[in-house]
């Protein structure tokens, strides 16, 4: 039988072991948010201010004159599309192995049955 004294030295060390991993746990938490704000504050230093103002004047130009004329986008993306249609069609499927036998399934199963009926046997069951 249990005594109370060894039942109350397991609750203590449980108690203290569930303690411990959640402490190491919230000091790694803690450590991983300091270390991203230090990040972001980094690369918030380093990136200059007035780079992405003259990105979006490029891009706008870029908007308003395309360098391929519709047309020839459209013949260019037909030909890729038929391309791929044609290689997709050459693939062949891949046959799957069936499976070759049921004799370890089987063999596990009769393992299982015997380890029981041993088990019962030791009981004096049968």
């Amino acid at each position: 039988m249990i005594t109370m004294q060894a039942f109350l030295e397991g609750l203590y060390i449980t108690i203290l072991g569930v303690t411990v991993v959640f402490a190491v746990l919230t000091i790694l938490a803690l450590a991983m948010y300091g270390i991203g704000y230090l990040e972001r504050r980094l690369l918030e230093r380093e990136a200059p201010k007035e780079a992405p103002v003259a990105e979006v004047k490029e891009e706008a130009k870029a908007e308003e004159k395309p360098k391929i004329e519709p047309k020839k986008l459209a013949v260019i993306t037909a030909a890729i599309l038929a391309y791929i249609a044609e290689k997709n069609a050459q693939l062949r499927p891949v046959p799957f192995k069936r499976k070759p036998s049921d004799a370890w399934r089987l063999y596990g199963i009769q393992t299982q049955m015997e380890e029981v009926e041993d088990f019962n046997y030791e009981l004096g069951k049968w």
